[in-house]
């Protein structure tokens, strides 16, 4: 399946397709255009819309795209959700869970930024690495050992 959100990725559009690849999708592709651009080309592409306004899993009532995934997809694991609050806390602007972790996040998703890296494609390939130990801190701090 394609999925698509807006290019320039950060927090939220990072963290969203590594959990897409992780437990929704393995085989998914993603596509990454202006703002603008989101609905029609999803429309054209046949395309899930993901961290725009006014789609299913995007922002609503202060919470994050990754955790309107989180729920959409019915996912359990104490480990995805405590790291669904850390990248809650990171991309958001009224955090609702406090998790110390959170600002660190944010810092190295923005340092991303700072890389010369050349499209969002190339940012994912870096930065799923990242997801992958917080995913792996996570785990190790509810005390769960797999994916479930």
């Amino acid at each position: 399946m394609r999925w698509i959100t807006r290019e320039k990725v950060k927090v939220d559009r990072v963290a969203c397709p590594w959990l897409i690849k992780k437990l929704v999708d393995p085989a998914a592709e993603f596509l990454f255009v202006p703002a603008d651009k989101v609905s029609e080309i999803a429309q054209r592409e046949g395309a899930i819309p993901y961290d725009v306004p006014n789609v299913e899993l995007g922002h609503h009532d202060g919470r994050c795209s990754f955790e309107a995934i989180v729920e959409k997809y019915g996912i359990t694991d104490p480990a995805i959700r405590m790291l669904a609050q850390i990248v809650h806390g990171a991309d958001v602007d009224h955090d609702l869970y406090g998790r110390p972790e959170a600002p660190g996040l944010e810092a190295i998703a923005e340092g991303f930024r700072y890389l010369g890296l050349k499209d969002d494609h190339e940012v994912l390939a870096r930065e799923f690495i990242v997801y992958d130990a917080l995913y792996a801190y996570c785990r190790r701090v509810v005390g769960a050992n797999k994916l479930q």
